[in-house]
């Protein structure tokens, strides 16, 4: 039976006889070592070579725009106080003269109390009074004649003096079932109704003063320091109706959880539009000043953990330069720190440490991108 020859077989045949044949040779190369009538290259030569191959990395000058500041704040809009106008007499509300919404002018009438019972006060006092004047001057007749002592008189003048005192309270009363406002306001909860029986320093009515209308929200201690009394805001309610205020009071002391400053700003609101408890967001306009826009993708951190950028001087050497973020926004991070014209390296960063040199090469693609940004601030 004839032996039948694979093709495998012959092929690891061909490979062990061509492994023979190379080893026959004599010659055998090892990694680092001369070939036959060459000398070695000594280990510091070859570092050097190695090292001279450098850091190739992506960079782009920076520019320095122009920077409008704000700090903008979350918050609610309120009335400046809530009034109560309350009677100063007792009584039963015979008429009300407003209703719940209703816009009220200071000294306006707004309640009346049952006067019945006071006009009688009065004419009694006054019927009283009457009487008391003419003791008096009867009895100082008498005196005048002799016939009535200094004490009878005191005493009908005593009486006399308390009679227009009577008189006095009880017109006081009478005057008073009239109840004005004392301020301006919008109607609100709770009012009185007709027939209520209040007593003195009861509730009349209560205003909401929207004269001015405010804006309430809270801003950081980060910011705190940066906005004054005076300083202009604008006010973009949830409705996306915008009014101008400008900033009336800051709390001396932050909140103890949230470690922010409450802060008022009056709005202008001349026709009343706004109402009370409206979510809305004041920009808070602020000096503008002198920044950088960069990509947060160039940010990276130094062996001391600060936050800066790695840049390439004039030498093409790498330099760590520490930056201050001021803002971030959708169109990337302001920040300052560099210097006009830095060539600040957007690839390859992470990968290169200060002082070492590289070969820098502009990148076309992020420059593209800042000038269309600049041209359309």
């Amino acid at each position: 039976m004839a032996l039948r020859v694979k093709s495998s077989h012959i092929i690891a045949l061909c490979i062990t006889v061509g492994i023979a044949g190379w080893m026959a040779t004599g010659t055998l190369y090892v990694g680092g070592e001369a070939k036959a009538g060459e000398e070695a290259p000594a280990i510091a030569t070859r570092e050097a070579e190695r090292s001279s191959d450098l850091f190739k990395v992506r960079f782009v000058p920076v520019v320095a725009q122009e920077r409008p500041e704000t700090i903008i704040v979350r918050g609610r809009t309120s009335a400046d106080a809530r009034i109560t106008i309350r009677t100063e007499t007792s009584g039963i509300v015979e008429k009300r003269l407003v209703a719940k919404g209703d816009r009220v002018e200071a000294g306006q009438l707004v309640c009346e109390i049952d006067k019945a019972t006071r006009q009688e006060s009065v004419a009694q006092a006054e019927a009283l009074l009457t009487q008391a004047r003419a003791d008096y001057e009867a009895n100082a007749s008498l005196q005048e004649k002799g016939y009535a002592s200094s004490n009878k008189v005191n005493q009908v003048l005593a009486s006399l003096n308390s009679a227009k005192a009577s008189l006095a309270k009880a017109k006081w009363e009478l005057e008073h079932t009239e109840v004005r406002a004392n301020a301006s306001g919008i109607v609100v909860e709770p009012i009185a109704e007709v027939g209520d029986m209040l007593n003195v320093a009861g509730t009349c009515v209560t205003l909401l003063d929207t004269n001015p209308m405010l804006f309430i929200g809270q801003i950081s201690e980060r910011d705190i320091g940066r906005v004054s009394i005076g300083t202009k805001a604008q006010v973009t309610l949830i409705t996306g109706e915008k009014l101008n205020g400008t900033i009336r009071y800051i709390a001396p002391a932050a909140d103890a959880a949230t470690r922010t400053f409450q802060t008022e700003i009056a709005l202008e609101d001349s026709k009343y539009k706004v109402r009370e408890g409206m979510t809305a967001r004041a920009v808070i306009q602020l000096p503008s000043s002198v920044a950088y826009r960069i990509s947060p993708s160039w940010i990276t951190l130094d062996d001391e953990g600060r936050l800066g950028l790695r840049t390439v001087d004039a030498g093409d050497k790498v330099k760590f330069v520490p930056i201050h973020i001021v803002f971030q926004g959708t169109d990337g991070l302001w920040v300052k720190g560099p210097e006009p014209g830095m060539r600040v390296i957007t690839l390859g960063q992470e990968y290169v440490a200060a002082g070492e040199k590289v070969i820098p090469l502009p990148d076309p693609t992020v420059e593209a991108a800042l000038k269309k940004a600049r041209s359309g601030d």
